[in-house]
């Protein structure tokens, strides 16, 4: 093994008493812990009824699910094609992330129109907190070993020795840490938006800050695709690719298209 390689050899479990639990599972549910106070904290500084996030984080789940589903499917059509009764079995492969955040999305804004008719300043809150939970959930996953991309020895290729059990298939061949490319590829987005929501056009809460969120993520991960194992599929992308550069496409076209129709801004709206 090349001493370039960082070799990961600890316990992926964190035993309490009787009980166990991975820690790659603690640091995704704290991801999304941290994910709900920022964005509980967004929707006071708007205005927005905080009682009201619950509502919108459960409306986010059933799309979530759904189009995290649809995606897997994309991403292994041939076993579905063969086996189709098992796409709606949850024992049976995963979700896709790409397809979950616009599922998500989706149907969290239809249950925040139901609730307050709020969409925009909805989607203008959890611009950031969507950022974090990404980012965080990604790093969390080098915990498990989860997300190793394809063979490499290079300075930071990472390795999982002992027992594990690891999230990825042959664990100890020296890799590429996509998952830990993308979580900091996402924090980094996280950081210009940040910048970008100083400046006092793009910081009107309508929505955009969302889209330019998830639309520089979905940039950065389809460059992070070219690192995972998986097969090239269409011309010289992966399925992955594809997903997310449409992704980013549409967060482009949704983003000119609000810019477009937007009228005089008043000065509640311009510096809320």
């Amino acid at each position: 093994m090349s001493l370039a390689v960082i070799a990961f050899d600890f316990d992926p479990y964190l035993h309490i008493g009787d009980g166990v639990v991975r820690w790659e599972t603690l640091g995704i549910a704290a991801a999304i812990f941290f994910g709900i106070a920022l964005a509980a904290i967004g929707a006071r500084t708007m205005g927005l009824r905080a009682d009201d996030l619950l509502f919108v984080v459960l409306g986010v789940v059933p799309g979530a699910v759904v189009g995290g589903r649809l995606g897997y499917v994309f991403l292994h059509p041939a076993y579905f094609t063969e086996h189709p009764g098992t796409i709606i079995d949850p024992g049976v492969g995963s979700l896709e992330l790409g397809l979950a955040v616009v599922g998500g999305a989706i149907t969290g804004g239809i249950v925040a129109a139901l609730l307050d008719g709020n969409v925009g300043r909805w989607f203008h809150v959890s611009a950031l907190p969507v950022l974090l939970v990404i980012g965080a959930g990604k790093l969390s996953m080098v915990l498990g070993g989860t997300g190793q991309g394809q063979p490499w020895t290079g300075s930071f290729a990472t390795a999982y020795l002992g027992d594990g059990p690891w999230g990825s298939l042959a664990p100890a061949l020296p890799s590429h840490p996509s998952q830990a490319y993308e979580g900091i590829a996402t924090l980094v987005v996280l950081v210009v938006l940040m910048g970008v929501l100083a400046v006092p056009g793009l910081r009107r809460p309508d929505g955009r800050a969302f889209l330019i969120a998830v639309g520089l993520w979905a940039v950065a991960r389809s460059v992070v695709v070219t690192t995972w194992r998986d097969p090239v599929t269409v011309g010289p992308f992966r399925t992955e690719q594809v997903i997310a550069l449409l992704i980013a496409i549409a967060c482009l076209i949704g983003f000119v298209g609000l810019i477009r129709r937007e009228g005089p801004a008043s000065p509640a709206l311009a510096t809320g």
